[in-house]
């Protein structure tokens, strides 16, 4: 169960998880590790860093430090840019049959 808490400190580290729609292995089908890693490269230019991570095919773990911004929008713009670059690899994949499952996949 997910459980939505407005975090406001900064200069702390987080525990994060996040899952893939449905537990489906979307990092995997769309070998999405290349842009889980960018996305730490871009917290990095931010002045947050991840201390440590786990990814699995459909769910990530990681250990973020966040300075200056909160760890709810560091979080909510990563998942949002990842969701659309794995919607965007599954379009060339031909993969109508998990497109489905997105809104306005």
């Amino acid at each position: 169960m997910s459980i939505k808490l407005t975090q406001h400190e900064k200069n702390q580290t987080y525990f994060c998880t996040f899952t893939c729609v449905d537990w489906l292995p979307l990092f995997e089908l769309t070998d999405f590790y290349d842009e889980i890693y960018k996305w730490f490269g871009i917290l990095k230019t931010s002045g947050s860093s991840v201390v440590g991570f786990v990814i699995m095919p459909n769910h990530l773990h990681a250990l973020i430090y966040v300075k200056a911004q909160s760890i709810n929008k560091v979080l909510g713009n990563g998942k949002r840019f990842m969701a659309y670059e794995i919607v965007e690899r599954l379009k060339a994949a031909g993969r109508a049959d998990i497109l489905k499952y997105f809104p306005r996949g």
